[in-house]
């Protein structure tokens, strides 16, 4: 016989020769079912193919199993690469995730908050549009656990999974430093955001340890978009006395910058050296490859997942928990010495 409508748990009780109630204890593992009588009840979910309501179980069992990501970009490689290990923590501990872009808007930040809300999300992982936090307010007074990743959140004290962006940028700075170069700029990303601030920080860190002065005209920020890095890099090309070696903060900005030495025929690795933050996979194909101080992105996914599901299934859990995770600068042949 054809079944024209999908099987219920009805069919399932009928199926197995037991109560309804009983058949929603097994689907919801709430124990007190003999072995056997769970048995004929397992079975005749296969046969008939069920599928259990997930609104109703998670109205049974007080959980969705679904955690909400928000990111400000998904067109940046580093945003997919810290969602995989996410995902792949989440699967194995049974949690499906909803993915969204705010693209860098603090208003869309707003309303897919409360659309995670409308859908019960156990958990949030955000790398937040707006550090402020103002916009969390409703998820900490509805008790959901958010860990922020990359950026910081200034008003609540939420876990936070960040890399040592300060140590990054120093690294990078010195390097160039001690390859000779004393005009060294800096293409910053946004100074109202945690990456962008603190790299500006390990670059003006480095420069004033060595005792090479800050020149205004080397110092640009950007939005950590393509196109500023574009903009900018031309902006360094026009200067009477061009930088002799610069420093992207973001690999979208990276792009943009390239793209401008390449048709500017501002000769990389030869007329000016050049270092990004974050590696990207073109890193090693463009000729000369590029230095990049490279992070664990993976591994800040992973992380940020584990800190999540103590929080969603531990109440002894206290305090915030604050993780920053090592760069390396891998260093190829974008940089030569002066």
């Amino acid at each position: 016989m054809i079944r024209l409508s999908k099987p219920t748990i009805v069919d399932v009780a009928k199926h197995a020769n037991v109560s309804i109630a009983t058949v929603s204890r097994v689907i919801n593992q709430l124990g007190g079912v003999r072995k056997n009588t769970e048995g004929r009840i397992l079975q005749a979910i296969e046969e008939l193919n069920y599928i259990p309501n997930a609104v109703a179980r998670s109205m049974v069992k007080k959980s969705t199993k679904t955690i909400g990501i928000i990111i400000p970009d998904v067109n940046n490689p580093f945003f997919p690469a810290v969602v995989s290990g996410i995902e792949q923590k989440a699967r194995e501990k049974g949690y499906f995730t909803l993915l969204c872009n705010t693209n860098e808007s603090a208003d869309t930040e707003r309303e897919l908050l409360r659309i995670f809300m409308e859908r019960s999300v156990d958990g949030l992982v955000i790398t937040t549009a707006d550090e402020r936090g103002d916009q969390l307010q409703t998820v900490i007074d509805a008790k959901i656990p958010i860990v922020a990743v990359d950026r910081a959140i200034k008003k609540f004290e939420v876990d936070t999974v960040l890399v040592g962006n300060i140590d990054g940028a120093y690294q990078a700075t010195r390097h160039l430093i001690l390859q000779g170069h004393q005009k060294i700029a800096i293409i910053c990303g946004s100074q109202n955001t945690t990456p962008g601030y603190e790299r500006f920080v390990g670059y003006k860190q480095a420069m004033e340890d060595y005792g090479i002065p800050l020149v205004d005209e080397h110092i640009l920020e950007g939005d950590f978009k393509e196109e500023s890095g574009n903009r900018l890099t031309r902006a360094l090309y026009d200067l009477p006395d061009r930088p002799t070696a610069i420093l992207s903060s973001n690999n979208l900005m990276t792009m943009g910058c390239l793209k401008a030495l390449s048709e500017l025929g501002w000769k990389l690795g030869e007329e000016v050296s050049f270092i990004g933050f974050d590696d990207v996979d073109i890193a090693t194909f463009i000729n000369p490859p590029l230095t990049v101080v490279s992070r664990p992105m993976r591994k800040l996914g992973e992380i940020a997942f584990d800190l999540l599901y103590e929080r969603m299934t531990r109440s002894s859990v206290q305090g915030k928990r604050h993780y920053v995770l090592s760069p390396d600068l891998n260093i190829r042949q974008s940089c030569r010495l002066r």
